[in-house]
């Protein structure tokens, strides 16, 4: 039984894995990290390995109140990835941008796959048929776009994410959402017709916060996971114990 843990730039997902199987979901603040890990190892004292990723500003020393007990496996660079590499800059492509994309080759293999989280950020990744991965896009995730309205204007209002009832906005709120959420969609969209140009077949993954309440939106066939992130840590973390 293994604990993956997710340190996100707004908040920490942590996952309890038997094999393939998510047994419980937590979801917490930075500054509950001790007491929550303290919890969850309480709970569930068969797990033998948290795994961990981050693109926070988490301490690697911030399990060291656990090491002594327990495996802590960071997911960086150097570990072992099902793919070949072809970003030109491998050591700026973030570590959540890997997982993902050995993720989606581990479980979808031999196949063009696409990736696309949903979260702080829109990131895309592309992963082809030969499990190498090519690169991708980011972009403002949703909230960002909402919160970047407030910000940097005067009397913009912050709205919290809301389908627009029509495209033609008929108030500022209606505007807002209009522009927001359906500029996100006509993005994704964007893509996906440029990646379809090039390549007759791919699978699309849509992860993140914000999956779900895109997916309702696109038009395309998509495998909508809000968890492929987690479950691809744990497809990662077994993938080294199989191969190294």
């Amino acid at each position: 039984m293994i604990l993956a843990v997710d340190i996100g730039n707004t908040r920490i997902k942590c996952a309890v894995f038997e094999n393939n199987n998510i047994l419980e979901l937590i979801v917490f603040g930075a500054h509950d990290l001790f007491n929550s890990i303290f919890e969850i190892l309480k709970k569930h004292a068969e797990i033998d390995a948290i795994v961990v990723a981050s693109v926070g500003n988490i301490d690697v020393n911030a399990f060291d109140f656990v090491e002594h007990r327990i495996k802590i496996e960071w997911i960086t660079y150097e570990f072992p990835f099902p793919f070949k590499n072809n970003y030109q800059t491998p050591t700026t492509l973030g570590i959540d941008r890997m997982i993902l994309a050995s993720g989606a080759v581990l479980q979808f293999p031999s196949q063009n796959r696409l990736v696309i989280d949903a979260g702080t950020c829109l990131t895309y990744d592309f992963i082809d048929n030969q499990d190498t991965y090519l690169g991708g896009a980011i972009s403002l995730g949703l909230q960002m776009r909402y919160q970047s309205l407030r910000n940097f204007t005067s009397k913009l209002p912050l709205l919290p994410a809301t389908y627009p009832e029509n495209y033609i906005g008929s108030s500022t709120a209606e505007s807002i959402h209009s522009g927001v959420v359906n500029g996100i969609i006509y993005e994704i969209e964007g893509f996906l017709k440029c990646y379809e140009a090039d390549y007759s077949k791919f699978t699309i993954i849509l992860t993140g916060g914000d999956a779900l309440f895109l997916a309702k939106r696109l038009k395309n066939t998509i495998f909508a996971n809000s968890n492929f992130l987690l479950e691809s840590l744990n497809y990662t973390y077994q993938y080294k114990i199989k191969n190294v």
